[in-house]
């Protein structure tokens, strides 16, 4: 049996501080599983720069002038860890049997990649990392993100519990994730979609290496939102339900005080009228916004811009590349392509 190629992509924002030892040690494992015979020798790294601000794009660059495995893709700009992460999945696609993506700060298990690829040759198309436990998450993260997956699956979106992005995927799987047009796409919700035989492998999460988490509460939330937003009309639904309700709940606050006023029991005073006219405006307010983040998706659907925009691919265009006052030759590119 052939050893499939295997392309490992990491999408890195502002990782000066861990980006060397990430390429060390990933280099270091592709070694490993060739030498086990379970990767093909031309499997690759492929580092995803995604308008990084400090010397990410530099480390990446003179890595792939080093080492041959060593392959990078400089995004235009900052396009969204997502973003990065479909770039690189997708450059890596026709030269791949096999492409893990994982990210750069080293917290997820790199020996779990081995189980990936067992797990592949096993026929497997999808292998999802799920984490044991959350413990190397604050107090507020990990009770907000368990309470997020949970969340999900009540509003009937199926999601692989304590999975984020580490994970196994076929080119079949990848080709056919390909066709997901839509620009708000939540890779979480929509590998489960794909429906190949999958399966998952646990490992332990650990500190963070080196450096600052790309993922404060700002991002968190918007990150939440998107994703509720993309599978699911529950909230709509909710709010339609909240408006009945509140319907209904006025006809019998408007009868009991019909029946105050005949029997001359009626009393004046602001504090009902008051909180009545906040609890409406805010229940509003609230509808409105949740309205506005699905126009906003239409919106954003119906002008078809691109995902991300490649600045430079060293994994797949045989050119000339001259950056930080080095030149690489088209003799030597096609060595590295």
């Amino acid at each position: 049996m052939n050893e499939p190629v295997l392309t490992i992509v990491v999408p890195c924002y502002n990782e000066q501080e861990v980006l060397p030892e990430t390429i060390r040690q990933l280099r270091q494992l592709r070694e490993q599983l060739i030498a086990q015979q379970l990767i093909s020798g031309r499997s690759a790294l492929l580092f995803v720069d995604d308008g990084s601000r400090d010397a990410t794009w530099t480390i990446i660059y003179k890595a792939s002038l080093r080492y041959p495995e060593v392959k990078g893709v400089k995004l235009a700009r900052n396009a969204g860890h997502q973003n990065a992460l479909l770039a690189g999945i997708f450059s890596a696609k026709t030269r791949s049997d096999c492409i893990v993506s994982i990210d750069a700060d080293l917290q997820d298990d790199l020996s779990v990649i081995r189980e990936f690829v067992k797990k592949f040759h096993e026929g497997y198309e999808i292998v999802y990392g799920v984490r044991n436990r959350r413990d190397t998450d604050p107090f507020f993260k990990r009770h907000t993100a368990q309470g997020f997956y949970k969340l999900m699956k009540v509003m009937g979106v199926h999601l692989v519990y304590n999975h984020a992005d580490y994970r196994l995927m076929s080119r079949r799987a990848v080709e056919e994730l390909e066709r997901f047009e839509e620009a708000n796409l939540f890779l979480r919700g929509i590998v489960p979609l794909l429906g190949f035989r999958s399966t998952t492998v646990s490992y332990d999460r650990k500190e963070r290496l080196a450096g600052e988490t790309k993922y404060p509460l700002k991002k968190m939330v918007a990150f939440a939102l998107d994703g509720i937003t993309s599978f699911s009309i529950t909230p709509i639904r909710l709010i339609s339900l909240v408006g009945f309700l509140s319907f209904f709940v006025s006809i019998l606050f408007g009868a009991y005080f019909l029946f105050l006023k005949f029997t001359g029991h009626a009393q004046t005073g602001w504090t009902s009228l008051i909180t009545s006219i906040w609890l409406l405006g805010g229940l509003q307010l609230i509808a409105f916004g949740l309205i506005g983040e699905y126009i906003g998706k239409i919106y954003k659907e119906t002008k078809r811009r691109p995902r991300y925009i490649i600045d430079l691919d060293l994994f797949n265009l045989p050119i000339p590349v001259s950056f930080f006052g080095e030149e690489v030759k088209m003799t030597d590119q096609k060595k590295r392509v």
